[in-house]
């Protein structure tokens, strides 16, 4: 019985991607022609003193395995059988749950950004200086700790943002990273101290790349080369000074597809994903107008 009602949703669903106008018109037309069956039925006739018999009568029958399976119907959601599949497929383990609170999307927004960073830089062949996404476009606030699956990853990022990666003067990007901090964006590669100002809004106080075993200024004369998504070059208003950026290129990866690829690449390595909080985000507590946004500490 399971088997069939899954079969006829999975129908239904591919009724509706495949033509959802015309099943949307169907739909409409179905209900006003049954409104108007039922004001027709349910009207007295002229001069009539007695109300008509409208009693309608039918027959129930189980869904269950005596109800063969309709092969038109099978034909057509097994393709959409395999996707479903798919999406169930565990491809990682994650460590302590993921959660998106506060500046920079807690520790989901770091691990997002961390996934692009890595992927990155194995699609340029050298080191990413600085990964930056904003964390609107992550929609879920949590992921518990257990098995990871496809689908975690499709409900998180469900737009198909590319990755892109472009060059900044050292002036451009402190420009830019004082709109990350105010629209509390995810960063990956810098240590960021930031102070609340007189309107309430996150203010950039300094920023230092971080390497291996240093933390290096931004040179204002320079030019770095960090990567992003093309929704923020693209989008303009806070985030313009992305548009005066030189050498745009894509990387040939969505979003959705470096994090798939940078927790199935941790799977193969035998690592797990971890939930972290590492200090990339520090509140500074004496120059701040107001209260801490959030806290962002190693844990």
């Amino acid at each position: 019985m399971k088997r069939k009602i899954e079969n006829r949703c999975l129908f239904l669903l591919a009724l509706l991607l495949l033509c959802p106008p015309s099943f949307a018109s169907y739909a409409q037309n179905a209900r006003g022609r049954t409104s108007n069956r039922t004001r027709s039925q349910t009207a007295a006739p002229p001069n009539s003193t007695s109300p008509r018999d409208v009693n309608v009568r039918g027959t129930e029958r189980a869904v269950d395995a005596s109800v063969p399976d309709d092969p038109s119907v099978t034909s057509i959601v097994a393709p959409y059988r395999v996707k479903v599949a798919e999406l169930n497929r565990v491809i990682g383990t994650l460590e302590g749950e993921l959660l998106k609170r506060g500046i920079g999307g807690g520790s989901l927004g770091n691990f997002v950004v961390d996934a692009i960073r890595d992927q990155a830089t194995k699609a340029l062949g050298r080191p990413v200086l600085l990964a930056v996404s904003n964390t609107g476009g992550m929609r879920k606030n949590q992921i518990a700790a257990g098995e990871l699956r496809a689908s975690d990853v499709f409900e998180l990022l469900p737009f198909e943002n590319k990755i892109v990666a472009l060059d900044l003067t050292g002036e451009q990007l402190l420009r830019f990273l004082k709109i990350v901090v105010a629209q509390r964006d995810a960063q990956s590669g810098a240590r960021i101290i930031y102070r609340t100002g007189q309107d309430k809004t996150n203010e950039l106080v300094s920023i230092k790349f971080v390497g291996a075993n240093s933390e290096t200024e931004i040179d204002p004369a320079a030019t770095y080369t960090i990567v992003t998504i093309d929704y923020l070059v693209n989008r303009g208003g806070s985030y313009a000074v992305l548009q005066e950026s030189k050498n745009v290129r894509p990387l040939g990866l969505t979003i959705r597809e470096v994090v798939l690829n940078y927790i199935q690449a941790e799977a193969a390595a035998g690592r797990t994903i971890k939930g972290r909080l590492d200090g990339r985000f520090q509140f500074d507590r004496s120059t701040s107008a107001g209260g801490e946004d959030t806290k962002d500490q190693p844990q």
